[in-house]
């Protein structure tokens, strides 16, 4: 089913939260690894066009998500769900978008700080911004990126540990609704 239901996400929202985790894990584990790299490593000169790139699908699959969230119906929780739970997992949801999206802006300021556009995968390019951005503000923000896209991390940790407590403890239908099983009813 396209749309969620009462019980369970349906294939769209599905595909954009497993198709996000996925990218956002692989941007994870290469923006780590390109911190590593030094000037004659072959990969230092390639692998930002590639981080560039996933960043940019990442972000258009984030407002597709957000429009998505805003036109569909949420799943009900299950019943044995507390009502802090509810609000913390409200309050998550909004977090992890904003954190997206401050992570996306941040990457595209620092790419784009010299007046150069990003280039997405050779199809088009995203224009830079009118005016280049001091030297000083560069370092700021390249800072911010990393920090944000750690404490993304770490909250995707605690997601991935909330849904198997959900899944093994309490034995409710938190994560069956996102892997597409039929939930009990």
């Amino acid at each position: 089913m396209l749309r969620n239901t009462q019980t369970s996400f349906g294939w769209l929202s599905q595909a954009l939260h497993w198709s996000m985790a996925l990218l956002l894990s692989g941007l994870f584990v290469m923006g780590l690894y390109m911190t590593s790299l030094n000037y004659y490593d072959p990969w230092y000169h390639s692998l930002p066009w590639w981080h560039k790139s996933f960043g940019l699908l990442t972000f258009f699959l984030l407002l597709i998500r957000t429009i998505w969230t805003l036109l569909n119906s949420h799943p009900k929780s299950p019943s044995t769900h507390k009502t802090w739970e509810k609000n913390l997992a409200r309050a998550m949801q909004k977090l992890f978008y904003a954190l997206i999206f401050l992570i996306a802006l941040s990457g595209y300021l620092f790419a784009t700080a010299k007046g150069k556009g990003i280039e997405f995968f050779n199809g088009f390019v995203i224009p830079a911004p009118s005016q280049t951005i001091e030297e000083n503000y560069v370092d700021l923000i390249a800072n911010a990126h990393e920090i944000m896209a750690i404490l993304l991390a770490i909250l995707v940790v605690l997601h991935a540990l909330a849904a198997l407590k959900h899944h093994l403890i309490d034995k409710d239908q938190t994560l069956t609704r996102m892997l597409g099983n039929k939930p009990r009813i």
